[in-house]
């Protein structure tokens, strides 16, 4: 097989990788703090006092969220108890809905800190929610190396505001 045949082009992900390394867009998670007005488009879910939910917008799967400190911190040790008391408060909740709006039945949930353990964005910490299903690890993944993401990130945030809104969830603000 060519080279060729072995790339899946993806010229939409230059917008991620742009925004790392003090590239144009400096800390996205900076930048959607200093603009609740657009919460919609950069698919801020709920905002607390002191963090954010918000989708990836290059998800490794449907339904895959982050929960971030509104502070830029790099280091769980940097948090004050308040601000880790209230980011892991919305990593359950966020997980809770969650599990409802896209019948998730399981998750990957974790933190990568520091750039050697895959941190793309090392300054300003963040947990990532990845929903999981029975079986989805299928053959694409396995024979083709492709990942596929059958949600649009707009399905998504009004599933996950839906059953939020059902669930009468504290975690303050919406999309």
């Amino acid at each position: 097989m060519s080279d060729f045949q072995k790339n899946i082009w993806a010229p939409w992900r230059m917008e991620y990788i742009d925004t790392l390394d003090g590239g144009e867009g400096g800390c996205f998670l900076c930048d959607y703090r200093e603009h609740p007005e657009r919460n919609a488009e950069q698919y801020v879910l709920w905002r607390g006092v002191r963090t954010l939910v918000l989708l990836n917008r290059f998800p490794y799967t449907s339904g895959h969220v982050l929960v971030a400190p509104l502070r830029h911190v790099g280091a769980l040790e940097e948090l004050a108890d308040d601000e880790l008391l209230e980011l892991i408060c919305m990593v359950r909740d966020a997980k809770r809905v969650l599990e409802r709006a896209v019948n998730a039945q399981g998750f990957n949930i974790g933190f990568n800190l520091g750039r050697c353990a895959g941190a793309g964005l090392p300054d300003h910490m963040h947990c990532h929610i990845v929903p999981r299903w029975s079986g989805d690890v299928n053959y694409m993944a396995v024979l083709g190396d492709v990942k596929v993401i059958p949600q649009a990130l707009k399905r998504t945030a009004e599933l996950f505001a839906k059953v939020a809104g059902e669930m009468k969830l504290p975690a303050g603000g919406g999309a």
